[in-house]
């Protein structure tokens, strides 16, 4: 069974590109449902206006993922009355859809890492738990942090931390190259920028 991670990005847009990745979010997880690819949201982040999201992560595995996802890499144009503005004249949002290439190991630098250990949450009382098992790791460079506590092991939590920090570096990648086609989308012809994989036309409502 193939595992793959894609993120869906507003590419810091306005906040009908948010809602973009919201509806988008929705629509891949549906088609994979049909489609029989286990497919579910690993991290989102939230938007400022109701219902909109800045980026989300996605994790799927199934069968044949390669083409699942090809159906959906790249940028989508979004066709539609903006739901915030009324009379704003702008109709076409772009977010993007990527995969994530997560960081090999010969590609990882360890010494761009601050690694702390901490004592982990837990419920309260006599069940918390005493030891410091969790584990945060900052990117240096990029300010960047996850923390990781599941497991009762230090060095099963460093691990843990270390890949999902991976995939949280690749999205940050991910999400500046977007963020410079939002920067930029009056400066291209908006049907032929980005060569959209899917145009899709409905409201955002």
């Amino acid at each position: 069974m193939e595992k793959m991670y894609i993120q869906i990005t507003s590419g810091r847009g306005p906040a009908e590109c948010c809602r973009v990745v919201s509806k988008v979010v929705e629509l891949i997880l549906k088609e994979a449902r049909q489609k029989g690819v286990y497919a579910e949201v690993a991290e989102r982040e939230e938007g400022e206006m109701n219902r909109t999201l800045l980026s989300a992560i996605l994790f799927l595995a199934g069968e044949e993922l390669d083409s699942f996802v090809d159906s959906w890499e790249g940028t989508v144009q979004w066709i539609a009355q903006s739901p915030y503005r009324k009379f704003h004249k702008r109709k076409n949002w772009f977010v993007g859809v990527q995969c994530l290439p997560v960081f090999e190991e010969n590609q990882w630098n360890e010494r761009e890492l601050r690694i702390q250990t901490l004592k982990a949450s837990g419920p309260g009382g006599q069940h918390v738990n005493k030891t410091e098992s969790a584990v945060r790791v900052t990117h240096i460079p990029s300010g960047i942090s996850v923390t990781a506590s599941d497991e009762r092991s230090q060095l099963q939590n460093k691990k843990q931390a270390i890949e999902r920090l991976k995939i949280k570096l690749a999205a940050y990648e991910q999400e500046r190259s977007m963020a410079f086609i939002q920067e930029n989308w009056q400066n291209h012809n908006e049907l032929e920028r980005g060569n959209p994989v899917r145009v899709i036309r409905a409201d955002l409502d």
